[in-house]
């Protein structure tokens, strides 16, 4: 190991010394940590969408910190060490890619990689297609993939066809929906099916979503600071207002 990683295990390992390490660090378990390695993720997600790269740079190093800090307990518990995180997925990396690794040679086909992956579930003891989809996903990109495994062994629809009839038979039970409970699951249905379409368009549900989800908050920001110009209040505007504010933003920002 480089001498920034050992360094860095170092740091951590005094940071759970029981008795002169950090009171915060030493307290944590795998389940009070987990919620920070979720959030140093979609931080260094958020770095890459800004182009960032000094934050970037700092994010990874948090979300690596992450690593370093389950490592640590799962050493301190006897379970495995970093050594063997960082062993588990080399050995993962070269079983993939054999065509790279091993004597296959030429381009791995979408297919073989499938048959790969297939083939560590079922050594890990996992018999049905749905097994290995985490249930700690966020619900978007977890409905992407428990399609798309549904989509190997033949459940899908032949076009898009499908899934658009089964969106608007969705909305509809949610239209007719009368308590609350089944708006919650009718809304659901609806999100499922339209993850289904986005899928079928060879889009990511959540990478376009985050797109949506920024080009809103932009085009919202611009209407305030067209209206503060003009000398209004935005939320004091009647709707046909804000419309109108709304059709500004979106000519000015393109």
């Amino acid at each position: 190991m480089s001498d920034q990683t050992d360094r860095l295990l170092r740091i951590m390992a005094r940071l759970r010394d029981p008795e002169h390490g950090c009171e915060w660090g030493t307290a944590q378990t795998f389940e009070t940590i987990a919620p920070y390695t979720i959030e140093e993720a979609y931080e260094v997600a958020d770095a890459i969408e800004r182009a960032d790269m000094n934050d970037l740079r700092g994010e990874l190093g948090d979300l690596l910190f992450q690593v370093v800090f389950h490592s640590q307990m799962a050493e301190e518990a006897g379970d495995f060490a970093f050594e063997d995180v960082a062993r588990a997925i080399s050995d993962k990396m070269e079983a993939r890619h054999p065509h790279i690794f091993g004597d296959e040679g030429g381009v791995m086909e979408d297919n073989r990689w499938e048959d790969i992956k297939a083939a560590e579930r079922t050594a890990a003891g996992q018999a049905s297609t749905m097994d290995g989809v985490a249930t700690a996903l966020p619900a978007l990109l977890r409905s992407h993939k428990l399609q798309k495994r549904a989509a190997r062994v033949g459940f899908e629809w032949p076009d898009v066809d499908g899934p658009i009839a089964k969106l608007h038979e969705e909305l509809a039970e949610l239209d007719s929906a009368e308590t609350l409970e089944d708006r919650i699951l009718e809304a659901g249905d609806v999100l499922f099916a339209a993850v289904n379409i986005i899928r079928r368009y060879g889009v990511e549900p959540e990478q376009a979503l985050r797109a949506s989800n920024a080009k809103f908050e932009r085009r919202f920001r611009k209407m305030e600071e067209l209206s503060d110009k003009d000398g209004e209040t935005f939320g004091d505007l009647d709707l046909d207002t804000q419309e109108r504010y709304w059709q500004r933003a979106k000519r000015e920002l393109g």
